[in-house]
């Protein structure tokens, strides 16, 4: 209302000269006016408009695809440009087809993959991959990448300098290739070394709090040396899973120990959690009633308020047959940014739904105007997403 009035006071002033000689004396007044109605200041506002809400919530939606190239006409571009999307999963598998070659085809290709995505997007993107090392490696050497050793493998040298080197190697490949957040490392307890998720995959550096947190450390330092963000998961703790948290909702009510929060509550602590990533268990100790991913206490009550997180929540897919067969799309959307995510990750590669960043977005959209969500909620989690994009180089 202020910029109003002062646009108003400045057409009359120049309105009034228009058709007359200006003085000096006028003239002066005029600028005078100017500065003090704050002439500059307008300009600057009317050039970083606050963002409508739907940018605010396309930033909130990270979207996988299928393509190693992409033109104006491909979906994922679409979502870019009409639905403001946050940010893009990257797969060098297709699980729908079975087949490789979704979006990793060389060091060259992906490189070219993610600076087209970028130039599209009016917000920089987050560019997401899954690097952990090992069995969940999606830069393999027949793309021409060099080997990776697992988590597991490097906790049980638990020589720090070796997991730096190797870290380093992979923030580097990730930071020549356009990819900026690498979602790793997983900071989960190897308390059930059978777990076919976490255990089964030589995912976990190690049983010990203190041998996974400074292994994680290692990591994380070295990914920030070359300008990528990483994330821990999966909070609050998945090692002692006994299902296939893919394809089942998995109950850790009876296995889980708090002592897998320490991982996260030590680096939390120390200031070196960019993003925390959830996890699709139920765990009755922190809620009975929702899974970790859809769970306000254990995602706002313990993350946030107890541990005192102030950082990026992002969801794990929210595709995955846990979740969506249980409560559906619009549910699981609605109750994860109720629970405290800022990030839904839609990842495409349990199922392959084109429009699913559409839909999701619709269902945000539903839920504000039935009053179930909040534009404050939905504010928080767009200040903190901006608040983190503003580290990238």
């Amino acid at each position: 209302m202020e910029s109003c009035r002062r646009i108003i006071m400045i057409f009359f002033l120049v309105a009034g000269l228009s058709d007359k000689k200006l003085s000096m004396k006028r003239f002066h007044l005029v600028a005078i006016a100017l500065v003090i109605l704050g002439f500059p200041s307008m300009i600057s506002s009317a050039t970083a408009a606050e963002p409508d809400l739907d940018t605010r919530i396309g930033q909130m939606i990270m979207v996988g695809f299928r393509g190693i190239v992409v033109t104006d006409d491909h979906a994922v571009v679409r979502d870019i440009l009409e639905r403001h999307i946050g940010g893009v999963i990257l797969f060098d598998y297709d699980v729908p087809t079975g087949t490789y070659g979704r979006n990793i085809d060389s060091e060259r290709q992906l490189k070219g993959l993610t600076a087209s995505l970028q130039k599209r997007a009016a917000i920089p993107l987050l560019v997401a991959i899954d690097q952990e090392g090992g069995k969940v490696n999606r830069l393999k050497e027949v793309y021409g990448f060099p080997p990776t050793l697992s988590q597991q493998r490097l906790g049980a040298v638990n020589d720090l300098k070796k997991t730096a080197k190797h870290a380093e190697v992979t923030a580097g490949l990730l930071a020549k290739a356009g990819i900026n957040l690498n979602l790793a490392p997983v900071v989960d307890l190897n308390t059930n070394r059978k777990s076919p998720i976490i255990g089964r995959f030589e995912r976990s550096f190690a049983r010990d709090p203190l041998v996974v947190t400074r292994h994680a450390l290692a990591v994380i330092e070295a990914h920030h040396r070359y300008g990528i963000l990483t994330a821990l998961k999966h909070f609050p703790g998945h090692g002692s899973a006994r299902g296939d948290t893919q394809d089942v909702l998995v109950d850790v009510t009876g296995q889980w120990s708090p002592i897998e929060l320490e991982p996260f509550r030590s680096l939390i602590r120390q200031g070196r959690a960019d993003l925390v990533m959830t996890a699709h268990i139920m765990n009755g100790n922190l809620d009975p009633a929702w899974p970790a991913t859809l769970s306000a206490k254990t995602l706002t009550d313990l993350l946030r308020r107890e541990m005192g997180f102030e950082g990026v929540v992002i969801s794990d897919d929210l595709q995955m047959k846990p979740i969506v067969d249980r409560y559906g799309l619009e549910t699981a959307v609605k109750q994860a940014i109720l629970a405290g995510v800022d990030i839904l990750i839609l990842a495409n590669n349990s199922v392959y739904e084109e429009d699913i960043a559409a839909r999701a977005i619709s269902a945000i959209k539903e839920a504000i105007r039935k009053g179930e969500l909040t534009t404050e909620r939905i504010d928080e989690s767009w200040r903190r997403i901006m608040k983190l994009k503003e580290r990238l180089k």
